[in-house]
């Protein structure tokens, strides 16, 4: 039934900077949702590990060289870890997809448009990408900006709200479940449950802008808003302007119990009957191939390879949430 193993990868989307050293970090513990977020350029910060109810000493976390700017914190023991860690075959460094069978890959997407990265019988997620053109290239440079989710009838959203001027303090992070609005409080482990379905929780990694959301036995996904900044504008040729710090999503995902019937942009890399066909000798490959996973809106399943909507799916999906 299941295309991988438990706890396994998926994908993911981030831009860490490494700075030393390509040797991977000790394998972190599960959880995702046990783990706190140390934000760039505070390397050396105070964190309480528990709820203060538990009168836990805090403790004093710091980076791996390997990622100095951002890390991950695991409670209680305080232990740290590059958020590459948690993904195998992704290195600290560019932007990238990095798909179940290990490979890294691009997809450009388009500006303005909604793809759909994985869609299964019982789970479909659209990605919306923002853009910016460099006039000096025959496409857009392009993020994540939105995410669509859908498992049985349910749909949560999750958005990085346009920003101006970027401000770490300030949270730019949107989240709706079911056309409702979530509200977190902003404080680090604070978390808002669903009444409707307990198994969905979205549990805060900081106090603005990082979330874990969990749909238990389904998925998990950690979330940061971040901007793109003038140096990287400078190095990557971005020319980003001051109407719009391009405030986008870091996003790590990893699922459990995907069906072998699975596709989209990363979901397909999960199916035994995947052949990668990407060109293994170039520095990254790109996934083609653009117009099959076109979605009509944030929650349409409507691209050329939608899987969702089978009974066995929504059951299965609806069994776990309940």
């Amino acid at each position: 039934m299941a295309a991988a193993a438990i706890a396994s990868l998926v994908a993911v989307l981030f831009l860490v900077a490494a700075v030393d050293g390509n040797e991977p970090g000790p394998p972190p513990p599960e959880p995702l949702r046990k783990y706190q977020t140390i934000h760039p350029g505070k390397k050396n910060q105070v964190l309480t590990c528990s709820k203060p109810t538990d009168h836990s000493k805090p403790c004093v976390a710091t980076c791996p060289s390997r990622c100095p700017e951002e890390c991950l914190v695991f409670c209680p023991t305080c232990a740290t870890y590059c958020l590459c860690d948690f993904y195998p075959g992704f290195t600290c460094g560019d932007p990238r997809f990095t798909g179940a069978d290990g490979n890294n890959f691009y997809f450009h997407g388009k500006k303005g448009q909604d793809f759909c990265i994985v869609s299964d019988a019982g789970l479909h997620i659209n990605a919306h990408f923002i853009g910016k053109r460099n006039p000096a290239m025959s496409r857009d440079f392009t993020w994540i900006q939105a995410l669509g989710i859908r498992f049985a009838e349910h749909r949560l959203y999750m958005g990085a709200q346009k920003t101006i001027m970027w401000d770490d303090e300030a949270d730019r992070l949107e989240l709706t479940f079911d056309g409702m609005p979530i509200n977190i409080p902003n404080e680090i482990n604070g978390q808002w449950q669903s009444t409707t379905v307990p198994a969905l929780t979205i549990t805060r990694t900081s106090q603005a802008n990082g979330v874990n959301i969990e749909l238990k036995g389904v998925f998990e996904i950690l979330a940061r808003v971040v901007p793109i900044t003038d140096e990287d504008s400078r190095i990557h040729s971005y020319g980003v302007t001051e109407d719009d710090s391009l405030a986008h999503f870091d996003l790590g995902f990893k699922f459990y119990d995907l069906t072998d019937d699975v596709h989209g942009v990363l979901g397909q890399t999960y199916s035994t009957n995947y052949i990668n066909k990407l060109s293994v000798s170039a520095t990254m490959p790109i996934m083609g191939g653009g117009p099959r996973y076109v979605s009509s809106n944030i929650f349409a399943t409507d691209c050329k390879v939608a899987r969702f909507g089978s009974q066995a799916g929504i059951s299965m999906i609806t069994t776990r949430a309940t």
